[in-house]
């Protein structure tokens, strides 16, 4: 069913402001329907309810209708989500980046904000701040569009590193401390964001303390000439991601994180994550290894892509599938190693056939 995971064997920021979660901005109470929430009812009339299987499928449907040709891509983004991690898509201008972070917001009932990061943009353009009111003298704090369930940060790398900073507090604690009051941000909560590797002119590099924060970086890379063709004809009288319906509510998608979690890992996988990530520190080519926190966040991964493979426990092609996308951005080359043509993934793709698999 799933192809990646391995079987046994627009919104600105500066011209928006929102309520904080709790005051204004959470909708009216709905009125009691029979109607089920997306995704947990079968649409083929039978009304049995939705497997997770069923409902992930549904949801790759929807994503695999807009990006085409790229399901290796598309379930390692589920994936993501499924491990509550964050993602940065770093790619070439036009292949589909934002399109993609729509297309999952799009198939999510759930609050979802864009940010285009410019130079100019303020931390408080990102999380919010207090608004003198001059009829009674007062200040009314106004949430910024950090509140909100799915963020797409498109372009980071154009904001400053000050701006770039507001982010690290939420994507790690799931909150933000603002003039000093600390603010829950809501379940689930994760971060799109995109980069431009070629364009340097006016950008800024994520620091690693931000980089280690996102749980796998991945690319899209150009779609192949038959799959190239079908986007011409999918998007000839409108794009499909405006046509695209929420399948999974906010419910559904922490049962489904909930349910991750309980994918058993066996002592002997995790210490073969750990081993992988020991080497990794040890690497003459290497300034810096893989954190204790790359550790985590691989475990989480694995956990995730086993889920995705519909199996209840976690085997060692699920850590080396997940390492090739939660591992190299953490890395950090020394000089010589960089002007050197040594890429992180080939590093990471050594370190791989070089620890031994437990059996």
């Amino acid at each position: 069913m799933w192809l990646s995971c391995p079987r046994p064997g627009t919104v600105n920021a500066m011209t928006e402001q929102r309520a904080i979660p709790g005051q204004d901005d959470l909708p009216a109470t709905a009125p009691e329907s029979n109607t089920p929430p997306p995704g947990q009812v079968d649409a083929g009339g039978n009304g049995r309810p939705l497997t997770a299987a069923d409902q992930i499928a549904k949801l790759l449907g929807n994503l695999r209708s807009v990006i085409q040709g790229k399901d290796e891509s598309l379930e390692i983004l589920v994936t993501a989500m499924l491990a509550g991690g964050s993602v940065l898509m770093d790619d070439v201008p036009g292949v589909g980046k934002t399109t993609l972070s729509k297309a999952l917001a799009r198939s999510l009932d759930v609050k979802y904000h864009r940010i285009q990061f410019t130079p100019d943009l303020l931390p408080s353009d990102i999380l919010g701040a207090s608004v003198y009111n001059p009829v009674d003298g007062t200040f009314s704090f106004r949430a910024g569009p950090i509140f909100c369930n799915v963020l797409l940060a498109d372009e980071i790398n154009r904001a400053s590193p000050r701006t770039q900073s507001a982010l690290l507090e939420a994507m790690s604690e799931q909150q933000a401390t603002i003039e000093g009051v600390r603010h829950e941000l809501s379940s689930p909560f994760f971060v799109l964001a995109t980069q431009n590797p070629v364009d340097f002119h006016g950008t800024y590099p994520l620091p690693e303390a931000q980089m280690d924060r996102f749980l796998v970086k991945m690319n899209l890379g150009y779609p192949s000439q038959d799959s190239e063709v079908d986007i011409l004809f999918a998007q000839a009288t409108s794009h499909p991601v405006h046509s695209l319906k929420p399948v999974l509510s906010c419910d559904d998608i922490l049962k489904l994180q909930s349910e991750v979690r309980q994918v058993h890992v066996d002592r002997t996988v995790a210490e073969y994550m750990v081993r992988i990530v020991n080497r990794s520190r040890a690497d003459a080519r290497l300034k810096l290894g893989v954190s204790p926190r790359g550790s985590l966040m691989l475990f989480r991964s694995a956990q995730a892509c086993a889920f995705l493979a519909e199996r209840n426990f976690v085997t060692p092609d699920d850590v080396q599938m997940m390492s090739r996308y939660v591992l190299p951005h953490r890395l950090v080359l020394t000089s010589k190693s960089k002007y050197g043509s040594v890429s992180k993934e080939s590093i990471i793709d050594e370190v791989i056939s070089e620890v031994s698999v437990p059996t």
